[in-house]
């Protein structure tokens, strides 16, 4: 097993080196985006560094976004031209250098409804996010921006409603499976020496002379409680923030909101269009985003007041989707059309800190680093895209100038797993695909999963030629990959695979449950369970279905999160004790 693999094994040697050797350097609390860009960060400027997630890695946030890796080009909007400067930079370190292999260049239509005017503003609007792309990124990442008429934009999207627009201008930003992302940031770290645990939760911190010196953590899968010990603390767990924060013994830091956003899944040959749709709406934007087999559409953005272990979708946001998009599409989608709907929540973060005071840090008007206790560094708010300088801002700003600057950031220069001589196994394709009997559309799935990984997958399916076959229940996916999930990827139960590794959840109408028990008995070896133990994994994930169905027929957040919450997790969280 190769020391970039995340497994059942390598969680509880994780667990073992950070609870009985010396302190870490740093420990990071909280697997999304944030968090798994501050493990690489700071276990590749040579820190010994531990991670740890009480869910799955990116089981809340960021494995609900709309999957944009994108600079902002609503921002020009609010003229906040440091913010999409940043965007467009990192945008174009995910397709050039760092993640090329899940980062893909997506096309974008601007519908323009004013002949002169509209044209002339969004032009340079969209030529000026163009100009700060190259300048950022020091050369072209994509194509600039191109002018269509209201004949040009139909041939581009023959769904789009000529009586909605004059014209358009296609500019690019790109896409991303954001778990897939959070996972190989995970996978990457470890293969640099860090130590990754999920499914354990921090519980309490350990104050010392009032300096936080560890934390205190239950094994949510054994229930055995640990304590690591580290120098410094980098919380970056997101929406609970407050929760996680207040454990320092402070009364101070960050200050943090949740906004839900819900998207739909619709069949890709239900709408036809060769590129995405940026719209503004009334209270946002909404994206019309064109993956291999499906569209996604998104998003809402309200105030989510309900716990947030499970944000749900209603009737009502679908509602919404749909209705706006309907009012620029032909296809006059139906709720019936739905194959899929997820929500998750943002963090927003509010001005100063708890205590009155103003954060002690504020590196961007998107995100914020503050102190909360000493030893205790505290990062929330941010997008996606700018996950790699949030995670250089947080351990700068956890290190302190003089060590920060003695151990700079490298990871503009670090590329993922998958990443490294992707170009060589793109050109060997065809032979990989007549070998194993693979189309031009499976390679394109597995290119852009694996990279270069792929031949860690190939392995696999030589050594068991019955893993080269197809899921029944789920055709787009070959066995291997849930092998891939359990061996390498660090899934540890059916949820994790279906929800975030093979996101049956949100790619089928059922979400997965037919591929259940396919999936269960290929996975029972390799975690070791036996049939009382698949029956609870199968039994749960379809309950939990059922839960997210009952909640979708609903109009409010509070019956939809009653609905939800009637099924009870299948790893429950602890309670918090500071």
């Amino acid at each position: 097993m190769t020391r970039s693999a995340l497994t059942k094994h390598s969680r509880a040697a994780a667990l073992e080196a950070m609870t009985s050797g010396e302190p870490l350097d740093i420990l990071v609390v909280g697997g999304g985006i944030t968090g798994a860009g501050i493990v690489l960060d700071s276990v590749t400027r040579g820190l010994t560094t531990g991670i740890v997630e009480m869910q799955d890695w990116a089981g809340g946030t960021s494995s609900w976004s709309s999957k944009l890796v994108h600079g902002g080009v609503r921002y020009l909007y609010n003229l906040d031209f440091k913010l999409v400067a940043e965007g467009l930079r990192e945008r174009g370190l995910l397709l050039t250098k760092t993640a090329p292999h899940l980062v893909k260049a997506q096309p974008f239509l601007w519908p323009l409804k004013q002949p002169v005017i509209e044209r002339a503003y969004s032009a340079l609007g969209i030529g000026l996010y163009d100009a700060m792309a190259v300048v950022g990124h020091r050369g072209m990442a994509v194509p600039i921006q191109k002018h269509y008429s209201r004949a040009g934009v139909q041939e581009l999207f023959p769904d789009v409603r000529a009586d909605k627009l004059v014209g358009g201008i296609r500019f690019y930003d790109a896409r991303v499976d954001d778990a897939r992302l959070v996972m190989t940031l995970v996978r990457t770290a470890a293969s640099f020496g860090a130590h990754a645990a999920a499914r354990t939760q921090v519980v309490d911190y350990i104050n010392e002379g009032g300096r936080v010196v560890g934390a205190d953590v239950i094994d949510l899968e054994t229930g055995a409680r640990h304590t690591i010990r580290a120098k410094r603390v980098i919380n970056a767990t997101g929406v609970w923030t407050e929760d996680t924060e207040a454990l320092g013994g402070n009364e101070g830091g960050l200050q943090v909101l949740a906004s839900k956003g819900a998207h739909v899944v619709i069949p890709k040959e239900r709408i036809s269009g060769d590129v995405g749709l940026f719209l503004r709406t009334e209270k946002s934007v909404l994206f019309i985003i064109p993956w291999q087999r499906y569209w996604i559409i998104g998003t809402t953005d309200t105030p989510w007041d309900e716990e947030r272990l499970h944000p749900v979708a209603t009737r009502a946001d679908v509602d919404y989707i749909l209705d706006h998009a309907n009012d620029v599409l032909s296809s006059n989608l139906t709720f019936d059309d739905v194959i899929g709907v997820y929500a998750g929540l943002r963090p927003l973060v509010q001005p100063g800190t708890k205590d009155g005071g103003a954060a002690s840090t504020k590196v961007s008007r998107d995100h914020t680093v503050v102190e909360s206790t000493p030893g205790l560094t505290v990062i929330s708010g941010g997008k996606l895209t700018s996950y790699r300088l949030m995670a250089e801002h947080a351990v700068d700003h956890a290190l302190g100038e003089t060590q920060a600057k003695r151990k700079p950031s490298v990871t503009p220069d670090t590329p993922l797993i998958g990443a490294p001589r992707l170009e060589a196994i793109t050109r060997q394709a065809p032979q990989i695909a007549a070998r194993y009997g693979w189309d031009k559309a499976r390679m394109e799935h597995l290119l852009s999963r694996y990279g270069s990984d792929l031949n860690t997958l190939l392995e696999l399916v030589d050594a068991d030629p019955e893993l080269g076959k197809p899921l029944e229940s789920a055709p787009a996916y070959l066995r291997a990959e849930v092998v891939m999930a359990v061996r390498y990827e660090g899934a540890l139960h059916l949820e994790d695979i279906l929800m975030r590794r093979i996101r049956l959840f949100f790619e089928q109408r059922d979400r997965g449950v037919s591929a259940l028990e396919e999936m269960a008995q290929i996975v029972a070896p390799l975690l070791e369970w036996d049939e009382q133990t698949v029956r609870r994994e199968v039994s749960a994930y379809a309950e939990m279905s059922a839960a997210e169905e009952a909640a979708l027929g609903t109009m409010t957040d509070a019956e939809a999160e009653a609905a939800r919450l009637a099924v009870a997790d299948l790893v429950p969280l602890a309670e918090l004790e500071g």
